[in-house]
């Protein structure tokens, strides 16, 4: 059995990674609630350094295969904000609601609201090994929240695939979402791998 651990104390983007890795044999996931970690301060400025931030930290504290991601959301008209601090866009503590209406503020007025989710993710195993996926969803800021599934700045964005989609993430289900998320992308170009440090 390939134990996993994931790197995140976010329970929603537990919640779709455990959706996202389901039906993998010999693949067991832990999560905090498995064994503790501390936060890891995200000091990076892109995806990828943060991501190896939380993964190295974690792995160097439990000694377990660790599965880490850093996403955010870049919106063209604010210059790739809020990009790395997505999470804390409207400061600490971390409030999803507070980050969607200050967003919205930010926008108000402006006709370009095109914007996409990035998410990057890494793998490293026990011995030090890495491992790293990307994934992308393109797609605009809606004019105001609507949904109530999900979490983060999902409803506010509405994707562009399909190309006719008028609704936001968080009108979707979570198999809806995961078919096309930026999330789901990243970790189906990490499942093989995974496929293949199980069979050996």
């Amino acid at each position: 059995m390939f134990e996993l651990l994931l790197g995140t104390r976010n329970a929603g983007k537990i919640n779709e990674i455990r959706h996202l890795l389901r039906n993998m044999e010999g693949l067991r996931l832990l999560t905090l609630e498995d064994r503790t970690f501390g936060e890891i301060e995200e000091t990076g400025s892109t995806f990828i350094e943060n991501a190896l931030l939380k993964v190295n930290g974690i792995a160097d504290a439990t000694g377990l295969a660790v599965l880490a991601e850093d996403a955010g959301l870049e919106v063209a008209a604010l210059d790739g904000a809020p990009g790395v601090r997505s999470a804390r866009f409207a400061g600490e503590p971390v409030d999803h609601d507070r980050n969607n209406d200050l967003l919205l503020e930010r926008l108000e007025g402006m006709r370009d609201r095109s914007a996409r989710f990035i998410a990057v993710a890494v793998l490293r195993l026990s011995k030090g090994e890495i491992f790293v996926t990307t994934g992308t969803l393109p797609g605009h800021i809606a004019l105001e929240p609507a949904g109530t599934e999900g979490f983060g700045y999902d409803p506010v964005f509405i994707p562009s695939i399909p190309e006719t989609e008028t609704r936001t993430l968080a009108q979707m289900s979570l198999d809806e979402k995961g078919r096309i998320s930026h999330r789901m992308q990243a970790l189906r170009r990490m499942r093989p791998i995974l496929l293949d440090l199980i069979a050996s």
